[in-house]
């Protein structure tokens, strides 16, 4: 396992470029882009390469104005997602640091039988991941043994992510306006924390992956792609909320997933992926799109 001193500092965000801070109007603007061309499928032009950029500052600012639209659009929060933790996909995306956003009971969705549809999705791409659901809130600096105590149950489940910036082509700052670029969180089978916490704490920090497509192998990631391990993304991620004033923390209840343990891969209508864990008690979970 990496050193964690030195794998937090490499978490720093990365300032964008010179750009300028803005006002309470101009987010809000940026706010309701981002959310109209994310809902309506409709391309845009990252917002850190217009005139004046985007800070990373600013680009937080953002966060709590798009979830504000998504809520007056009866969308309820459900959790959170973390992404951009697999530093192996950071160059590819421009991309320095994880960052966080939510999740809604409209965008959640147990995984089922039933294809799901691509139709409302910009550029989708699929990624597997851990997710938990937990039962108490973490706490900033726990170990993974009190970090698994939190954790009511786990699985593996696949998120759609999408880009209404044309070719995936952005700045770390850009992610952060569209909701962190989620689509859809579909969730496998679940598995109770609890009567297994002394295996999940030996097995979730080293367990290998294969994502398939029709048959035919992709990719293949690990656990350790993302940060130190799902337990290590939970543990940021509180740390993240309880530096954050304007944001909640995390609370009994919440459903958080921990990033992508393979790269995220382009999807379309008419395919089958199976994501296939070894090492880890965990359901293969097979998703067919439409």
């Amino acid at each position: 396992m990496a050193d964690v001193a030195a794998t937090r500092r490499c978490y720093k965000p990365a300032m964008t470029g010179t750009a300028t801070s803005k006002d309470a109007a101009a987010l809000q603007a940026i706010a309701a882009e981002a959310y109209d061309a994310t809902v309506n499928r409709r391309s845009i032009a990252p917002f850190t390469s217009r005139p004046g950029g985007l800070s990373d500052a600013d680009a937080q600012r953002v966060v709590p104005l798009v979830r504000a639209l998504y809520e007056r659009a009866g969308f309820k929060v459900v959790g959170r997602k973390v992404g951009f933790t697999n530093r192996t996909i950071w160059a590819q995306y421009n991309v320095h640091a994880p960052h966080w956003s939510y999740v809604f009971d409209r965008t959640v969705r147990d995984l089922s039988a039933a294809p799901l549809p691509l139709a409302p999705y910009s550029e989708p791409r699929i990624e597997p991941e851990i997710v938990f659901g937990l039962s108490a809130a973490p706490s900033p600096g726990m170990d993974d043994a009190a970090l698994m105590a939190c954790v009511d149950w786990l699985a593996l489940g696949y998120e759609i992510v999408q880009s209404v910036f044309p070719g995936w082509k952005f700045a770390a700052a850009d992610p952060s306006t569209t909701n962190g670029m989620h689509g859809a969180l579909l969730i496998g089978p679940r598995h109770a924390a609890a009567p297994r916490a002394a295996e999940w704490l030996r097995t979730l920090s080293g367990f290998e992956i294969d994502l398939s497509c029709d048959g035919r192998l992709i990719d293949r990631g690990s656990a350790g792609n993302v940060m130190d391990g799902p337990l290590s993304v939970l543990r940021h991620l509180a740390e993240l909320l309880a530096a954050d004033s304007e944001s909640s923390p995390l609370q009994a209840g919440d459903i958080v997933s921990t990033g992508t343990l393979t790269k995220a891969m382009p999807v379309a209508p008419g395919e089958t992926w199976t994501a296939a864990p070894r090492g880890v008690a965990l359901d293969a979970i097979t998703l067919s799109l439409v």
